[in-house]
C-alpha cells in the first residue's frame, strides 16, 4: 500500500471511527484505563498529548489532542475506541469491570497495555480473569501491527533497558484473527512518547516510539 492510499484510508476509517451517539470534535481519541489496586494508571502523564501531536503530523488522523481518562463502570468507556493502560505496579478490577471490558474488547474495542516495568505479573492475572478461554501470545514481526504506517521489521522498539530481556508485542485475538489486546512487554513506549526532557531520550528512541505508537493507532482503526 502506498503512502498516500494509506492515509486516505485512514482519513476515511477515523471518520467512522466515532461510536454512535458519541460528541466530539474530532473522530478519534484514546482512553486512559483509570483502575485500582495501587498501581499508578496516571504515570507518563504528557506521554499521550505528545503521542497525539505526532499523529496529527505524520497522518490526516483526526484524532484529539488530549487523551480521555476513562472509568471501565462508565457508559464514557462505550465511546471511545481505543483503549490505553500503564503503570508501574498493581492493578485490581472488579468483576463488574471484567465483564464490561470483555464486552467493550468483543464489541470491536482495542486496548492497548505498555507495562512501564512493574505490571506484568498484575495484568497478566486481570487479562486472563477477561478472557480466561484466550491466551496471550508473542506476534510475529511481519504482523501488520508492525507495519501498517511505520515499517519495524525486528518488531517492537526497545525504549528503555530495565533487565536485559527483549522487547516483546503480545496479544489477544478474536475469532477472526484480529487483534483486540496489544501488550507492549519490556519496550516502555510511554516513556518514549513524553518530551526529550523527561527520560533523556535519545531522538532515535523517541522517534520510533512515537512511531510505533501511531502504528497501533493505525491498526487500530483499520481493524
Amino acid at each position: 500500500m502506498t503512502s498516500a492510499v494509506r492515509l486516505s484510508t485512514l482519513i476515511l476509517l477515523s471518520c467512522l471511527a466515532a461510536p454512535a451517539g458519541a460528541q466530539t470534535e474530532h473522530s478519534f481519541t484514546i482512553g486512559r484505563v483509570k483502575y485500582s489496586g495501587g498501581g499508578d494508571w496516571y504515570s507518563n502523564p504528557r506521554s499521550l498529548p505528545e503521542l497525539l501531536a505526532f499523529v496529527r503530523r505524520e497522518t490526516l488522523i483526526d484524532v484529539a489532542p488530549t487523551e480521555e481518562t476513562v472509568e471501565l463502570t462508565s457508559d464514557k468507556l462505550f465511546t471511545v475506541p481505543y483503549l490505553y493502560l500503564n503503570g508501574h505496579g498493581n492493578i485490581v478490577l472488579s468483576n463488574d469491570e471484567i465483564l464490561r471490558l470483555r464486552r467493550y474488547l468483543l464489541g470491536g474495542g482495542f486496548l492497548h497495555a505498555d507495562d512501564n516495568y512493574g505490571m506484568d505479573r498484575a495484568f497478566r492475572r486481570e487479562i486472563a480473569r477477561v478472557f480466561p478461554d484466550r491466551e496471550l501470545v508473542e506476534l510475529p514481526f511481519d504482523h501488520p501491527v508492525y507495519r501498517t504506517h511505520f515499517d519495524f521489521p525486528n518488531g517492537l522498539p526497545k525504549i528503555h533497558e530495565h533487565d536485559g530481556k527483549p522487547p516483546q508485542g503480545f496479544a489477544i485475538l478474536d475469532d477472526a484473527g484480529r487483534v483486540m489486546v496489544f501488550y507492549s512487554y519490556e519496550s516502555d513506549l510511554g516513556d518514549g512518547w513524553e518530551p526529550e526532557s523527561v527520560h533523556n531520550d535519545p531522538p532515535e528512541k523517541r522517534l520510533a516510539a512515537l512511531r510505533m505508537g501511531t502504528n497501533l493507532l493505525a491498526y487500530a482503526l483499520m481493524r
